[in-house]
């Protein structure tokens, strides 16, 4: 009897991916518009994304434009950047908000480095979650028969193969990010 591992293959791939949007928002060298989607400034009576309240482009390295798409929100996105505690630099001008991220130092690229490597550990604990999971639903239809101990172990061992291959993909993501971080 030959088992499904679509559940479990999706599974990883929805844990890798949750992994690059995390990463996405770690900031390196380069500023990007993704930096702030944390951000969620008090605005119509309600906590909003950034990008649902302003244009965010990128000005230069280390710049970001932040245009709202009305202009009474300035004051409440300032704050809602600010309260972010993301280590930047905000100011108000005529046409919106310019976002400025300082140069990085070692110290924080370190902090930066030890944040990516506990998300990484995160999607891994997810993984193993998974791999459980998988593990339990074989035994469990090895229970209803229909498979001999061989055929279960057999399985089994395909499922801890495609968690390897979902924990390499994550460790090719974190060094990829780490390279980023280091630059």
């Amino acid at each position: 009897m030959a088992y499904d591992f679509s559940k479990l293959k999706a599974n990883i791939k929805e844990t890798e991916e949750w992994l690059s949007r995390e990463l996405s928002g770690v900031r390196t060298g380069r500023a990007t518009p993704t930096l702030l989607d944390s951000v969620k400034p008090e605005a119509y009576g309600a906590r909003t994304p950034l990008r649902e309240l302003a244009n965010v482009s990128v000005e230069d390295a280390r710049t970001l434009r932040v245009i709202p798409w009305d202009m009474g929100l300035v004051k409440a996105i300032e704050k809602g950047i600010t309260d972010a505690n993301l280590g930047i630099g905000v100011s108000v001008d005529d046409q919106g908000l310019r976002v400025t991220f300082p140069e990085l130092t070692s110290e924080r690229r370190t902090q930066l480095s030890k944040i990516a490597g506990d998300k990484t550990e995160q999607a891994k604990v997810t993984l193993r979650g998974h791999r459980t999971d998988a593990l339990h639903a074989l035994d469990a239809a090895a229970k209803e028969g229909g498979m001999g101990k061989d055929e279960v172990m057999r399985l089994k061992g395909e499922a801890q193969k495609l968690i390897d291959a979902g924990n390499d993909a994550l460790a090719k993501i974190l060094d990829k990010k780490e390279v980023e971080i280091a630059q």
